[in-house]
């Protein structure tokens, strides 16, 4: 049995995604990937993750609860974590890699138990802002993936390496933007999304301010929005009524077949969120979470607006006169405004992120190897594999066929 590489993720999408995307990677260069995740994400676990070794953890968060509930999920947090080391125990893995949100807080800390046998350990932190969890957890950890450059919030000492937010195989497929102007009579279309967890502001808003448009742009109007099931209803009687198709789900498979026609997509902030919508080059006008943790995602928001890649609403601002005034002048009369926000959006997108990420674990894992800083699964020891090459040491410990890319060629001038 080959040393697997534990994946510790769930919660929302922003954290999951991104970790659905490095598993693919990772399974695409030869590697076992075994999930450990919450009860809620388990129960729809689907893409790279649905054929792989799935557990689900005990754990709550803590974040905005009352005493009693804070002291509850403390519990389940170390019921999960005494499961967690049961199963580090007999997976014995090469390494964990957590993408935060408390679901990624047992396996960290089960692996961190396992004393000098442990297995290399990598958090990544999508947001612009640290989060809690990351920040309870960097300093156990080997290395600190960031999804951001300049993320705020880190402690000092902490070692990081910036290499974007890992992006899905089926939401790349999208393609590239497609510039409206170049067929000024064709159908407009519109994405909108909520997160995983939808945003009943966007169905509030964003129907009502396509009924204010010109009659000749709304014809053009096609939507596709993503929107609560208790939302469903409402949302599309106001489409109905401004005389607008729209496409309606509270959850959407085939992303690329969302974003690919999308010509201006309207979002929350969420890391993950921004990360599809920059590799994908897709112009966005972004309405932050005005009670995220952190406020993160303002910052994220902030990013991408200051490098032109968008456009940030403030919950506060964001009305349906103000959001038909920005869509009638993004859409009608100045488009290009469009194509030089996909151009810079463009810019800032790191398509080949899970793929980057994969290999500097694989660097991580062979520099380890040839530090003799770790025990191979043959029970040899380290000192053995002093005069193996890192990737052919890797290669041992962790089970997989040598890639033909080299991962020394990437990150040994770095």
């Amino acid at each position: 049995m080959t040393a697997p590489i534990v994946i510790a993720a769930g919660g929302t999408g922003g954290h999951f995604f991104p970790a659905e995307a490095l598993a693919a990677a990772l399974m695409a260069r030869g590697h076992r990937v075994v999930l450990m995740t919450d009860r809620r994400t388990g129960a729809r676990t689907t893409g790279a993750f649905a054929g792989c070794e799935q557990h689900v953890l005990s754990g709550a968060g803590l974040a905005g609860r009352s005493l009693a509930r804070a002291a509850k999920g403390a519990m389940q947090l170390l019921a999960g974590t005494r499961e967690a080391r049961r199963l580090m125990r007999r997976l014995r893995p090469a390494a964990v890699i957590g993408f935060g949100g408390y679901p990624c807080v047992p396996p960290m800390l089960a692996a961190r138990m396992l004393g000098r046998a442990r297995p290399l350990l990598v958090l990544h932190e999508q947001n612009a802002v640290l989060g809690r969890a990351n920040r309870l957890l960097c300093r156990l950890a080997d290395l600190l993936a960031l999804g951001f450059d300049g993320t705020t919030r880190v402690p000092d000492g902490v070692q990081t390496r910036v290499v974007g937010n890992p992006v899905r195989p089926s939401v790349l497929a999208a393609g590239p933007w497609r510039d409206p102007a170049a067929a000024p009579d064709a159908r407009l279309d519109l994405a909108v999304f909520g997160g995983s967890l939808g945003a009943s502001i966007l169905g509030e808003v964003v129907p009502r301010a396509v009924a204010l448009l010109p009659p000749a742009l709304r014809a053009r109007l096609h939507v596709t929005q993503q929107c609560r099931a208790t939302d469903l209803e409402e949302v599309r009687a106001l489409y109905a009524a401004a005389g607008v198709e729209a496409h309606l789900a509270p959850f959407f498979d085939d992303m690329a077949a969302v974003f690919g026609p999308a010509a201006l997509v309207i979002s929350r902030a969420g890391a993950s969120s921004i990360a599809e919508l920059t590799a994908l080059g897709r112009p966005s006008i972004l309405v932050p979470l005005p009670h995220a943790i952190d406020d993160h995602q303002r910052a994220n928001a902030h990013a991408l607006s200051e490098a032109g890649g968008g456009w940030m609403m403030t919950q506060d601002i964001f009305t349906p006169a103000a959001l038909a005034e920005r869509l009638e002048l993004l859409l009608s009369r100045e488009p290009d405004l469009l194509a030089q926000a996909s151009r810079r959006s463009a810019r800032l997108g790191r398509a080949e992120s899970a793929d980057m990420f994969a290999q500097l674990i694989e660097h991580r894992l062979a520099r380890r190897l040839d530090d003799g800083s770790d025990v191979p699964d043959d029970g040899r020891p380290a000192e053995n594999m002093k005069n193996t090459s890192p990737d052919e040491a890797a290669n041992r410990r962790i089970g997989r066929q040598p890639h033909p890319a080299s991962v020394h060629s990437v990150f040994e001038s770095r």
